[in-house]
């Protein structure tokens, strides 16, 4: 497994949806299949947009009025961010030419583990 890690530019166009060459894939599947990879992916997508909608606070008016506008948009935006986590990293994982079943790897161990231990507790006969 290779150490190598995106420099600051690669990071940064990694991050607005580019793709790292294949000598980074390992770092690429650690991102995006590996601990934290649910909220590093909800902070690369909420943050610059609720920064974004700040501007709403802008609008004159009561304070609690461009609030409002903002959660409109924040609220449903965080739903569909949140449901389209699994679809989101498939994507990104055939974008970089990786199988897009590894983003499947955690929920298999999960399930395997599961069902090991119920089959453990009620032998077959």
């Amino acid at each position: 497994m290779s150490e190598l890690s995106p420099g600051p530019l690669q990071r940064l166009r990694y991050i607005f949806g580019g793709t790292l060459p294949a000598s980074m894939s390992d770092w690429v599947v650690a991102d995006l299949t590996g601990p934290g990879a649910a909220r590093r992916y909800l902070l690369r997508m909420l943050i610059p947009l609720f920064l974004v909608l700040c501007l709403f606070l802008l609008v004159p008016g009561p304070l609690w009025m461009g609030a409002a506008m903002m959660a409109l948009i924040f609220l449903p935006l965080c739903f569909f961010a949140i449901a389209l986590t699994y679809v989101y990293r498939r994507y990104r994982l055939s974008r970089h030419g990786l199988d897009p079943a590894l983003g499947d790897i955690a929920r298999r161990d999960r399930a395997a583990a599961v069902r090991e231990a119920y089959e453990r507790s009620h032998p077959r006969a």
